[in-house]
């Protein structure tokens, strides 16, 4: 087993131009007493919508390492991949998050349940975990459908692992198992049910990623209740902590926060979290790097800032398409969007304030953001006129990215 190191970001890259701006950010926090690994990752449905292979991610990673001198770790991630999107990933990548969540709910074999609910009577009763107050009074009945709602979700992630560990024929590798991308958010209980089964199926999972309580928008801030969430993420540490010493899950194994980017209500409140309990945390800032690109461009003037407003026009129009595939992670009100024509007027400033995240600006557009934020379509489309564009204005974009990723989400999380 590849062994993922305490603390980790997920640092997603569409265009594959990035990767030197996103690890200086982790250089200049090892600078500062804080060791951050970067993690590029890069879903099956980001390749095939800007259409690229998996070892395009590796390459601007190694390229990345070698110019900046990165001696600790590193690592890239096959995100969100099942059985019929991995294989492409296997040479690629030494970081599997394995994409379970259209799963849950799936009926599992009543005799793999019945089963289950036997090998686990320490499951059912009164269940006392440190650091959490109060003890979990659990029926071998609760037990029973918990398991009728993840067992089949966490047999396909053992199938996964073991395919994958067929097809890497000895390469070690890093597992995350994934459970966010689904409607309702897993109780502590029920986590403690989950990583029993991911025991049963010798998963050696060093992330999980469950569903949190409140919503977790594309590239915009927490939406939801921050007292209910702070409490819930460590309950769930506590569950992680105890389910290690009762079941022989690898001593590392952390939470992995989806959809992590520019959460900055909740920061706070997952430091105190790790802090208190010296745990580890893996956060995945996908999306966030292509919107510095465009506060870049913009930046930029002249064609670059033409590009983006072309680009937000272009997104505009096909608002409909671009949001659908995305409906359960955005809220966007299309009154608060301005019109294109007014985009066209903008200056570089007045651009950058509308998208950059700066939440004290009243310029700011979380409208505006969001919509940008799914259209990357609307760049891939463009080919290679959109990647000559990031190589003439990389200076701006990469002290962007770079900034970005350090000030924004390492130096509260971690420093």
């Amino acid at each position: 087993m590849l062994t993922l190191e305490k603390f980790s970001l997920g640092v997603g890259d569409r265009f594959a131009h990035q990767a030197k701006a996103q690890l200086q950010a982790c250089v200049m926090a090892a600078d500062r007493g804080a060791t951050v690994i970067p993690v590029w990752n890069k879903s099956n449905r980001e390749h095939t919508i800007v259409g690229s292979e998996p070892g395009s991610v590796r390459a601007a990673a190694d390229a990345a390492v070698r110019a900046l001198g990165w001696s600790h770790p590193y690592h890239v991630d096959a995100d969100h991949i099942n059985l019929t999107t991995v294989d492409r990933f296997i040479d690629a990548s030494d970081f599997y998050t394995l994409d379970v969540a259209a799963a849950i709910g799936q009926p599992a074999a009543a005799a793999d349940i019945a089963a289950f609910v036997a090998r686990h009577p320490e499951l059912a009763g009164t269940v006392s975990i440190p650091n959490i107050a109060e003890p979990f009074t659990i029926t071998a009945e609760a037990v029973a459908q918990i398991a009728a709602k993840y067992l089949a979700a966490v047999q396909q992630a053992g199938a996964i692992f073991r395919h994958i560990s067929a097809q890497r024929a000895g390469r070690d590798f890093i597992t995350e198992v994934s459970m966010d991308e689904t409607d309702a958010p897993q109780t502590p209980p029920e986590l403690l049910v989950i990583l029993a089964a991911i025991a049963d199926e010798k998963i050696p999972v060093q992330t999980i990623a469950p569903k949190f309580t409140g919503r977790f928008n594309k590239g915009v801030d927490y939406v939801g209740d921050v007292v209910q969430f702070e409490k819930e993420f460590g309950d769930d540490l506590a569950v992680i902590a105890f389910a290690i010493g009762q079941y022989g899950l690898p001593a590392n194994l952390k939470l992995s926060v989806h959809s992590g980017s520019d959460k900055f209500s909740i920061y706070g409140p997952i430091r105190r979290c790790i802090a208190k309990t010296n745990a580890g945390l893996h956060l995945k800032t996908a999306g966030t790097t292509w919107l510095e690109e465009l506060i870049g461009l913009a930046e930029a003037g002249g064609e670059g800032l033409d590009l983006a407003r072309y680009i937000y026009a272009k997104a505009f129009a096909d608002r409909d398409a671009l949001c659908a595939p995305y409906a359960t992670v955005i809220d966007i009100n299309y009154a608060k969007l301005p019109a294109p024509e007014t985009v066209n007027a903008w200056t570089s400033q007045q651009y950058t304030s509308a998208l950059r995240h700066d939440q004290q600006n009243p310029e700011f557009n979380i409208d505006l953001r969001q919509l940008l934020h799914v259209g990357f379509k609307v760049a891939a489309k463009m080919g290679d006129k959109y990647l000559h564009m990031l190589d003439a204005c990389e200076a701006d974009i990469a002290r962007n990215v770079t900034g970005n990723l350090f000030d924004r989400h390492i130096k509260p999380l971690f420093l």
